[in-house]
C-alpha cells in the first residue's frame, strides 16, 4: 500500500513537468525557421527558362527571393508579415513589399493568400510593379491556383497567370494543374492555353524543410 501511494505521488508530480515539456516542444516547433525552395521550368515551343523562388518563414516573418519572375534576368527580394490561423478552415495571409533589380528596376507591394478547407485549396500570389523607368512599365502580376486533394499525396485543379515574361494572344493564361508529393517534396505540372496556338507547360519542383 505504501509503494502504491509513493507511485501515485510521483506520477502526480511528473505530470506538470511532462505538460510543460510538451508546451516547450510545441513552442520550439512553431518558432523554427522554415525554408522552401521552388523551381518552375517554363517550356515553350521555341523557348525555355527557369524561375527559382526561395522562401523563409519564422512565426510572423516572411522573407522571399525570386529570379526571372518580374522579367528575364531580374532579381527581387521581399519582406512580408504572416497572418495565419484556423482549425478546419486554415488561412495564411501575407502582405509584402519587394525591391526589384535587373532588366526591370522598381518596387512592388505584393500579397500571398493560401486558404484550405477539407482538401480544397485556394492559393494566389499577386504584385503590382512600379517601374523606375516610367509608368509605361508598371504591371500587375498574378498567379492563382484552385485545387483539390483527394489524397494527401495527390492534387489537381485549375490555374491562371498574368505575366509579361512572354507574349501570347491572351492577357490571362488559363490552364490545368496536376501534382503529387510526399513529406517535404512536391512535383506539379501545368498546361496553359489549351486549344490556342501558343500552349506551354510548366513543371514545378518544390522542397520544404522542415516538413
Amino acid at each position: 500500500m505504501k509503494k502504491t501511494i509513493i507511485f501515485c505521488v510521483l506520477i502526480h508530480l511528473a505530470l506538470p513537468f511532462s505538460e510543460c515539456a510538451a508546451q516547450v516542444e510545441d513552442t520550439v516547433s512553431n518558432s523554427r525557421w522554415n525554408h522552401g525552395l521552388l523551381a518552375s521550368f517554363y517550356i515553350f515551343k521555341d523557348d525555355f527558362f527557369i524561375l527559382p523562388v526561395y522562401q523563409v518563414n519564422k512565426d510572423w516573418l516572411h522573407l522571399e527571393a525570386r529570379y526571372n519572375y518580374e522579367d528575364r534576368n531580374t532579381f527581387s527580394a521581399w519582406f512580408g508579415y504572416n497572418f495565419t490561423g484556423g482549425n478546419k478552415f486554415l488561412y495564411s495571409i501575407t502582405p509584402m513589399i519587394g525591391g526589384i533589380t535587373g532588366n526591370t528596376d522598381g518596387i512592388a507591394p505584393g500579397l500571398e493568400l493560401d486558404f484550405n478547407f477539407y482538401g480544397f485549396e485556394f492559393y494566389s500570389e499577386s504584385e503590382y510593379v512600379f517601374d523606375f523607368a516610367g509608368q509605361e512599365g508598371n504591371f500587375y502580376y498574378n498567379w492563382t491556383d484552385l485545387s483539390y486533394s483527394p489524397l494527401d499525396w495527390l492534387w489537381f485543379g485549375l490555374s491562371i497567370q498574368r505575366t509579361k515574361l512572354f507574349e501570347t494572344a491572351l492577357d490571362i493564361q488559363r490552364g490545368l494543374l496536376l501534382g503529387g508529393g510526399y513529406r517535404w517534396f512536391g512535383l506539379s505540372g501545368y498546361l496553359y492555353n489549351i486549344g490556342w496556338d501558343d500552349p506551354y507547360f510548366i513543371i514545378t519542383v518544390s522542397v520544404n524543410y522542415p516538413e
